[in-house]
């Protein structure tokens, strides 16, 4: 089945013009708390190549603990997952603009009200969520 898009600038309307504006406020706060999230990733991994630079430490042979590699790699993986989620969310901001928040991208219909309060960033209907290959 070949996926329906909505129709341009229709908003949802399971949703009110409250909820609208209720989602966009939640979905703004996230953004500027995963935006701080990265910020602050972003500087411990300065610090942490700094830190190692001048250092000839052998630490993959360490007996003590995480090595230096491992820990890169942790904060690597929460950063990208952090600007994945943030990515998420400017396009459901972008959604909100277009008057398409809370409508299926696959079939047109609107999202339940509680499936966008669990996942704000949610792109499909619960029907559809898994038929898509996507999480949302």
């Amino acid at each position: 089945m070949t996926p329906t898009p909505p129709p341009a600038g229709e908003p949802n309307p399971a949703l009110s013009d409250d909820a609208q504006r209720d989602a966009a406020a939640l979905l703004c706060e996230e953004r500027a708390e995963l935006e701080g999230r990265i910020a602050h990733f972003d500087a411990d991994m300065a610090l942490m190549f700094e830190a190692s630079r001048d250092s000839n430490a052998d630490d993959e042979h360490d007996p003590e603990g995480q090595t230096i590699a491992y820990e890169r790699s942790q904060l690597s993986a929460l950063t990208a997952q952090a600007r994945e989620q943030l990515r998420e969310i400017e396009a459901a901001l972008q959604r909100v603009e277009a008057g398409t928040y809370g409508v299926c991208e696959f079939c047109g219909r609107a999202i339940a009200p509680g499936r966008l309060e669990a996942r704000p960033t949610a792109r499909t209907c619960v029907e559809h969520a898994s038929s898509t290959g996507r999480r949302s």
